[in-house]
């Protein structure tokens, strides 16, 4: 497994971007999630300064496309958070009905939902994990969530070899099955995408303070992996309640807040490692960085591509964030 890096960058960061400008750049996530996770913080990347913050409709849409409104043109990037626009599977891209409307609430900002780094950073996680013998995939039991909203590390899990269990029945849809293999994600993924996606997203992942509730789900999975892999709420949401269950294991994944550290503790997980950097004990949602990087060169992100983002990243000097807990 490998990645292409690009030896050229971006238009709009030749020689590395305008070090020493004087304006700094915003950059705002508006989530469906609940405000207890906003945060605001400064930042440096790429020779330009950048304030970065999140904000939480705590699953009120109505607020939530207003807030977007209220953003259009007076900042650089819109994340969209708590909610994916698109899902990249099986060489495809499908748009979710709710959050093309959310974002149609935009005309001037340039948005991101975070699919671009999902395609290419998440998959460096992988890579670098493999390559530096981080984590054993293919000697080891791997639990993905859902494969569909990580497609890129799910694909990398099963090009590692291994056993895994992708979740997307059971922890999306709540359905007893359990998909062992990946030719099978891609087969359910061309099936019931076009229909998921117009379903709404409430349906399909928990929202607003439903994202703070736990609710415990098919625990047998999570003692069976050594490994977990996938969005942080999620996992949250359904790990096991009891103290120590997750004994020993590993996750991978973002989102992640200092009160869900304290929780992974008290069951006893042993390493979590997240794939975007930590800001105040946090690791933000994947539309947060890729905000960052398009409000860096200044163009919109479907004028972006792998490469471009690769680019960026090898500037970063990006790695994942590895905590031993």
């Amino acid at each position: 497994m490998s990645v292409f890096t690009p030896s050229q960058p971006p238009a709009g960061l030749e020689g590395g971007g305008p070090s020493g400008s004087l304006k700094t750049k915003r950059v705002v996530s508006v989530s469906l999630g609940s405000s207890g996770g906003d945060f605001s913080v400064s930042a440096q990347y790429l020779g330009q300064r950048f304030d970065i913050s999140r904000i939480g409709v705590n699953g009120n849409l109505e607020a939530y496309a207003r807030k977007l409104r209220e953003l259009d043109g007076q900042v650089d990037a819109i994340g969209l958070g708590g909610i994916d626009m698109y899902i990249f599977a099986g060489g495809r891209r499908y748009t979710l009905r709710d959050a093309r409307r959310l974002a149609e609430n935009v005309s001037q900002t340039p948005v991101v939902d975070g699919s671009g780094l999902k395609n290419t950073l998440e998959r460096r996680t992988m890579e670098v994990l493999v390559n530096e013998r981080t984590v054993d995939f293919e000697h080891t039991n791997t639990l993905v969530v859902c494969a569909v909203d990580r497609f890129g590390m799910a694909e990398a899990v099963a090009a590692a070899g291994g056993a895994a269990i992708y979740g997307d029945l059971m922890f999306n849809l709540g359905l007893p099955f359990p998909i062992r293999s990946f030719a099978n994600v891609r087969w359910l993924a061309a099936l019931i995408l076009p229909v998921v996606t117009r379903l709404p997203f409430s349906w399909i992942y928990p929202i607003g303070e439903k994202q703070d509730k736990a609710v415990p789900k098919f625990e047998w999975a999570y003692r069976w992996a050594d490994t977990i892999v996938g969005d942080g709420h999620l996992i949250k949401r359904h790990m096991p309640a009891e103290a120590g269950s997750l004994s020993g294991k590993t996750i991978i994944t973002n989102t992640t807040t200092p009160s869900f550290r304290d929780q992974l503790r008290q069951r006893g997980l042993r390493r979590l490692i997240t794939t975007t950097p930590s800001f105040q004990g946090r690791s933000p949602g994947t539309n947060v960085m890729e905000g960052v990087l398009v409000a860096a060169t200044g163009r919109r992100p479907e004028e972006l591509t792998v490469d471009d983002y690769n680019w960026m990243l090898d500037e970063l000097q990006w790695k994942p964030e590895i905590t031993d807990l």
